[in-house]
């Protein structure tokens, strides 16, 4: 089969690539990335996807997907990833809110408690209608901001 998207490495970027798996520096993805990169050069091994995948235990369709980054996105796209545009989860806290969550933590706790509990402080919360559902790690995280 003809390969659609052929790896072809300049001196330099085989450089780089080569002292990454040599000192291993960097995470492990960008590490097997390199060996991906390095073995499916055509200047190079120039191995087959299979055998690629084979030996570095991954899937083939992680070798073409890699193949396909480096010549529609670049090398640096290819190497490190894309960075991410928006984090995985929406906030469940803005600012005012957890302004208002502070507020109310340094505040005196309800009657017949000494203290604030994380669970009774979420509960107070959505009591007050500062939001309609929290978790008590939400809570902690965002007290954990100020400490």
């Amino acid at each position: 089969m003809i390969k659609k998207y052929i790896v072809r490495l300049s001196d330099t970027e085989r450089e780089e690539l080569k002292a990454i798996v040599k000192k291993l520096k960097g995470s492990s993805q960008k590490v097997r990335r390199s060996l991906i990169l390095l073995k499916a050069d055509t200047e190079g091994p120039g191995w087959t996807d299979a055998k690629i995948a084979e030996a570095l235990a991954c899937r083939i369709q992680t070798v073409e997907n890699l193949r396909k980054r480096l010549v529609t996105e670049g090398f640096d796209t290819a190497l490190h990833g894309k960075p991410r545009l928006s984090a995985p989860r929406e906030k469940t806290l803005d600012g005012k809110q957890e302004a208002k969550v502070i507020a109310l933590r340094l505040g005196k706790p309800p009657k017949g408690f000494a203290n604030w509990s994380l669970r009774l402080l979420a509960d107070h919360v959505v009591e007050l209608g500062i939001v309609d559902s929290i978790s008590y790690e939400t809570v902690r995280q965002t007290l954990k901001k100020t400490a």
